[in-house]
């Protein structure tokens, strides 16, 4: 089987630059294929003038660039908050992603069930209850725009194992895919390699950092509790033929970071074992 494909990330990028910015910045490393971070100030699609929408898809026809996911990260909202109105924020901010990916052909919007994180949570079936019906209120607006919502294993949130994320989506649908990412799996202990398996044909999009178990963390691949080799084998035992995305999580902003050179140090991480290598 041919090498895994990668793609990068604008989320060390979050504050210090657009989203255009950003790919503008990535593709001048050598990068071509994206995934975009939904967030303000970075970019948030009821913000984008129509002028701005037609550039940065212009932009990337132009050079012959891809986004091929967008990620809304869980900073300011629940899709399945005890709050009606925060559901409702969530689903409606979702669906302007959606919108927006249908734009610019992208072909996935990454979902993430709600944190728990406090001294007394809701009863897990009530999270996981609001979180099947917001998805498949998600799935059927996506229906015919070319646009898949997949679902990411996340360990601060109720629904962290591999397992319940194929059983959540399940619930949702047969057609709803798995975001999956290496770093968390290996974050709760997870053999990683038999997790890819147990999902299969249900992944559609991959994530891939380091931590260590101390600390959570995205950091650039290396020395960390990740293997990317094992998890290299697996994907490609499964036939998975989609993208990898270097997730690394390095705050731009902080002068003590280097993002730039963390995502080149990890990309040649992941071409000794089974990735392309960059150019």
């Amino acid at each position: 089987m041919s090498d895994l494909k990668v793609a990068v990330s604008t989320f060390p990028y979050l504050y210090s630059h657009s989203g255009f910015a950003a790919l503008k910045h990535l593709h001048a490393m050598g990068y071509k294929n994206f995934e975009m971070m939904i967030f303000p100030p970075h970019l948030w699609p009821s913000e984008l003038t129509p002028k701005a929408k037609r550039d940065i898809g212009k932009w990337l026809d132009d050079k012959g660039c891809r986004i091929t996911s967008f990620c809304y990260p869980l900073l300011d909202n629940n899709p399945n908050s005890v709050c009606r109105i925060m559901r409702r924020y969530t689903l409606d901010r979702y669906k302007e992603a959606i919108e927006l990916a249908a734009d610019w052909k992208c072909p996935y919007v990454c979902a993430i069930p709600g944190p728990v994180n406090s001294l007394i949570d809701p009863p897990v079936e009530w999270m996981r209850s609001w979180f099947v019906e917001g998805m498949k209120e998600l799935v059927k607006f996506a229906k015919g725009s070319g646009v898949e919502i997949i679902l990411e294993n996340v360990p601060f949130t109720y629904l962290p194992s591999a397992q319940q994320m194929l059983d959540v989506a399940n619930d949702i649908g047969p057609d709803v895919g798995i975001n999956f990412d290496i770093c968390n799996s290996a974050f709760i202990k997870e053999d990683v390699p038999a997790a890819i398996k147990l999902l299969g044909s249900r992944i559609k999009n991959v994530h891939i950092s380091d931590s260590t178990f101390a600390v959570f963390k995205h950091d650039k691949l290396g020395g960390g509790i990740v293997k990317p080799g094992p998890a290299a084998k697996a994907l490609k035992d499964i036939g998975y033929d989609g993208m990898t995305v270097l997730e690394i999580i390095a705050d731009a902003m902080n002068p003590a970071n280097t993002p730039d050179a963390d995502i080149l140090a990890s990309h040649d991480v992941l071409g000794k074992h089974g990735w392309q290598k960059r150019i």
